[in-house]
């Protein structure tokens, strides 16, 4: 269950928010082997001063069309699992709804699977599934 979060500048429309995590959720099936129906996304838009970042990082440039992409996960895919969904996630946004790579920041946050509720208060992926 990889959730994911994330953070654009105020005034993109519902279609090109909801192109990002369309795009994040394919990646996310295709190259990391998630379920069908297993998506809990959040868009967040915030006001110009509230994404501070650096223009110039790593010798990639940024600017104001800046997406950041924040997804917690399960600990159980390789480096070069990784690196595929990174470069995945970057070429499904390029083509729509058309951000740069250069303006796609993606951070993975592992975690270990008993860290997960689905809801009623048990870890369902312990087993058995504990309250």
């Amino acid at each position: 269950m990889p959730l994911t979060r994330i953070s654009l500048l105020r005034g993109k429309p519902p279609e090109y928010r909801r192109a990002i995590a369309d795009a994040v959720y394919a990646a996310m099936r295709e190259d990391f082997g998630v379920p069908a129906d297993d998506l809990f996304t959040t868009i967040t838009q915030h006001d110009p001063g509230d994404i501070v970042y650096t223009p110039e990082y790593l010798g990639i440039e940024h600017d104001d069309d800046i997406v950041i992409i924040q997804i917690t996960a399960n600990n159980t895919r390789t480096v070069e699992k990784k690196q595929a969904f990174f470069a995945s996630i970057a070429d499904r946004l390029a083509k729509n709804p058309g951000i740069a790579p250069n303006n796609v920041i993606i951070n993975l946050i592992d975690v270990m699977k008993e860290n997960w509720s689905f809801g009623n208060g048990i870890a369902q992926y312990v087993d058995p599934p504990t309250q």
